[in-house]
């Protein structure tokens, strides 16, 4: 996933995610949906290295991710980056004792940055970020791309202030909205790039919300939203290279308070 708007404590939705996963195309992965053997909760899967990159347990606890971009620091051997989400979703660590974990074990992955969270707390940490301990994240809006969480690229700082617009008092409208702001392609000017260390043309391409290109883009959108009256939604639409919709999926169903269900 690349880019990634977190809004916390909204009245209505006290937690509202939108998101889009660029990755190569060619890279065998499946769309969201419940897991076979734990139908509790809902990402989708890498099918090359078994991990995901964003996920939703009917208890609230959720976990996205994004890899850092550092070229030419890419380590093979490294750990996968998308079991951090996958953990964090079977897990029963509070996200505070998780995120103190990963933190702890940072130096082992390849450049990440991980929110996890639940209905009482989220935090964000990065392997990439000088901080002495998980950062607890505070209510309002935040977005996480590939830097530190709110670097302000002008893609970040362009959905953020379009999604921060949205009414969600009215979820239906917020959501179909939330992902036509998702669908923006249009490129930063070259004044406004990043210098992330590679080619022009390619900060070119990575400098919109939403990337279309033959091998490389945007391959789905998500929005998460729970709100105020215990109702969760996931939503997740899956893009072909040419950036057109394939499919569509929608699961709504109550928050499960209380203990989290038994590992299988």
């Amino acid at each position: 996933m690349c880019i990634a708007y977190l809004k916390l404590g909204d009245p209505n939705q006290p937690i509202f995610i939108a998101a889009n996963r660029d990755e190569f195309h060619a890279r065998p992965s499946r769309a969201a949906t419940p897991w076979p053997d734990r139908p509790d909760i809902i990402s989708g899967l890498d099918l090359q290295a078994g991990g995901t990159w964003l996920g939703l347990r009917h208890d609230g606890r959720f976990a996205l991710l994004t890899n850092y971009r550092e070229p030419g620091s890419h380590r093979d051997k490294a750990p996968s980056r998308g079991a951090l989400v996958h953990d964090f979703l079977l897990s029963t660590q509070a996200a505070h004792d998780y995120a103190g974990a990963m933190h702890a074990a940072g130096a082992d992955y390849n450049g990440f940055n991980l929110l996890v969270g639940d209905l009482s707390d989220t935090l964000y940490v990065g392997n990439r970020a000088a901080q002495a301990a998980p950062e607890p994240i505070s209510p309002g809006s935040h977005v996480l791309s590939n830097h530190l969480l709110d670097t302000p690229w002008p893609k970040a700082m362009r959905l953020r202030k379009g999604l921060d617009d949205l009414d969600l008092a009215d979820m239906d409208q917020a959501i179909e909205d939330a992902f036509a702001l998702l669908r923006d392609d249009a490129p930063a000017a070259d004044r406004d790039l990043p210098d992330t260390g590679v080619p022009i043309e390619l900060e070119r391409l990575l400098s919109s919300p939403f990337i279309v290109s033959p091998d490389y883009g945007t391959r789905c959108s998500t929005v998460i939203a729970i709100g105020a009256d215990g109702q969760a939604l996931f939503s997740e639409i899956s893009y072909d290279p040419a950036g057109r919709p394939t499919e569509r999926h929608d699961w709504r169903f109550p928050i499960q308070t209380g203990r989290a269900p038994a590992l299988k």
